[in-house]
C-alpha cells in the first residue's frame, strides 16, 4: 500500500476511472467491508450476499481506479491462486487545475534564499578583496575605522553597526528583492489573466 496524495482534475482519465468505480452502491459496500480488514473475493461474496461475478466486476473496477490493491496471494487446497484485497492508503483530491501555491512559494523562497546567500557571500568576500587590494586598502580601512570610532563616540555603545557592511552586498540584496517583487507581480498578472 502506498502513502500518496493524488490530485485529480475533473475529466482526467484517473478521475473518470474513480468515478466509474464509486458510482455503484456495491462498490461502496466492498470498500466499507475492506475497511474492516483485507479479504479475498469469496469472503466479500459471502459477507455481502451477492453473486461472485458482481464482486469480480466491482473489484476489477476498484483495482483499475487504484482504490484497492492486491495485498497478498495465497493458494487454496486445490492449488488455485487466491488474491487478498485491501484498501490503498491515499488521499484523493478532485480540484480544477490552478497554479500550485506550494510550488510558487517554494520557487520564490528559494530565490530569496539565493539572494540572502549571495549577499552574505559578498559581505564575507569584500574584506578579503579590500585587503588584497594593495596600498589603497590601508587608507580606506583606516578611514572606515575612523568613521566607526566617530559613530561610537557620538552614539555610545548603541552605535549603528551596519556601516561595516559593504555597499555592494546591500545593493545586491535590495536588487534581488526588487527582482523577486517584479516576478511576483508578473505571476499575479498571469494568474488574473487566466481567471
Amino acid at each position: 500500500m502506498s502513502d500518496t496524495v493524488l490530485i485529480l482534475e475533473p475529466g482526467d482519465e484517473q478521475a473518470l476511472k474513480i468515478a466509474k468505480a464509486m458510482s455503484s452502491q456495491t462498490a461502496n459496500d466492498i470498500l466499507n467491508l475492506l475497511r474492516e480488514g483485507e479479504k479475498n473475493s469469496t469472503e466479500i461474496t459471502e459477507r455481502l450476499a451477492i453473486p461472485f461475478t458482481t464482486v469480480k466486476y466491482h473489484i476489477e473496477n476498484l483495482l483499475d481506479a487504484g482504490l484497492i490493491a492486491v495485498t497478498a496471494t495465497r493458494y487454496s487446497v486445490k492449488g488455485r491462486e487466491i488474491k487478498i484485497y485491501g484498501l490503498t492508503n491515499q488521499l484523493l483530491i478532485v480540484a480544477p487545475k490552478r497554479a500550485d501555491v506550494r510550488l510558487l512559494l517554494l520557487k520564490y523562497a528559494s530565490l530569496f534564499g539565493i539572494v540572502i546567500f549571495g549577499s552574505l557571500a559578498i559581505t564575507l568576500v569584500s574584506p578579503l578583496m579590500t585587503i588584497q587590494g594593495g596600498m589603497n586598502a590601508a587608507p580606506m580601512q583606516a578611514e572606515r575605522d575612523a568613521g566607526i570610532m566617530a559613530a561610537k563616540a557620538t552614539y555610545g555603545a548603541a552605535a549603528p553597526s551596519f556601516t561595516s557592511l559593504p555597499e555592494t552586498a546591500i545593493a545586491f540584496f535590495f536588487g534581488g528583492l526588487l527582482v523577486i517583487c517584479v516576478l511576483l507581480c508578473y505571476e499575479a498578472y498571469l494568474w488574473k489573466k487566466v481567471r
